[in-house]
């Protein structure tokens, strides 16, 4: 289960100014310089939205790492979820590969191990075939993490910025991710309401991939 806060901010220098501040630094894990990963993500489905029916969504992440020798993918189906106040909450499957061409079959069988159910992915990609599925956004992003510790847990800090695109629309990305490694989710509520007091930022309720689906809806 991914449970996360989305907090939006008005420029990259607001954002990455953070970096630079004492109550940051008291909170970071990690105070070394972290190199930005390079994110490109492509998000499919069926022509009549089959996975969007089910809220659900299927995407192929390639990550371009300075310091690999393969092009390394990931794919990721997500569904259900819900969002509160800017708290995202929904499963979550991940699988690493250096294919970037997303197959069910290979899907099913690397997922064996996640912590979510995998009867209830089987049962979203029923009636979903490899051929079936046709690419409907994109989003590219520069992606630095940082781990951060609050009370009793720890999360996870990612700076993302970039853009998203869909049809012949884009928007930009400026956002900072905080995802629940371990712990309570008080203290990531109580971690995102701290850094949204001491900064110009504010609670974000729709991910990257709903932002696109509102950009085709524009179309």
């Amino acid at each position: 289960m991914e449970t996360e806060f989305k907090l939006t901010f008005k420029s990259e220098e607001d954002l990455f100014g953070i970096l630079d501040t004492d109550w940051f630094y008291n909170i970071c894990m990690d105070h070394e310089e972290h190199e930005a990963v390079k994110l490109s993500n492509t998000y499919f489905d069926t022509p009549d939205r089959k996975m969007l029916s089910r809220n659900g969504s299927i995407r192929v992440r390639n990550i371009s790492d300075s310091d690999a020798e393969d092009e390394t993918y990931e794919h990721t189906i997500k569904l259900g979820g819900k969002v509160d106040n800017g708290l995202h909450q929904r499963y979550e499957w991940n699988y690493k590969t250096f294919s970037k061409s997303f197959s069910k079959e290979e899907f099913l069988e690397g997922i064996s191990r996640s912590e979510d159910p995998s009867d209830i992915l089987i049962n979203a990609l029923e009636g979903i075939e490899d051929d079936d599925l046709v690419p409907i956004c994109k989003t590219k992003f520069k992606r630095t993490v940082y781990t951060l510790g609050y009370g009793d847990s720890l999360m996870e800090a990612c700076f993302d910025v970039g853009k998203l695109s869909a049809g012949d629309k884009s928007e930009p990305i400026c956002e900072l991710e905080l995802e629940l490694i371990s712990g309570d989710v008080v203290d990531l509520k109580d971690m995102a309401d701290y850094i949204i007091s001491k900064t110009d930022s504010g609670f974000c309720n729709d991910s990257k991939f709903k932002r696109c689906l509102k950009l085709l809806e524009e179309e």
